[in-house]
């Protein structure tokens, strides 16, 4: 049995993968969510997954994108136009 995940140690690591990509890749909510099912396992459940990016949306630490589909990426730098 895996040891439980926090709902805040998964919004940390869907930040990271989303700074990662910045740039390079556009995640949507499925792509994170199969991330960290694969890495966390059986402890990391898709409510769990919703819950994590409610938080990133929430905090503003993430914002969605509409650009060609429904993306979550990182906002705007002060001074730095918007995608889209």
């Amino acid at each position: 049995m895996s040891e439980p995940v926090t709902v805040e140690k998964i919004a940390d690591e869907m930040y990271q993968l989303v700074a990662e990509c910045h740039g390079k890749k556009n995640l949507k909510a499925g792509d994170l969510t199969k991330a960290m099912q694969a890495k966390f396992g059986e402890s990391c459940s898709k409510d769990d997954c919703k819950k994590a990016i409610r938080i990133l949306i929430d905090s503003a630490r993430c914002t969605y994108s509409y650009v060609g589909g429904s993306y979550i990426v990182l906002p705007p730098k002060e001074g730095e136009a918007a995608q889209g």
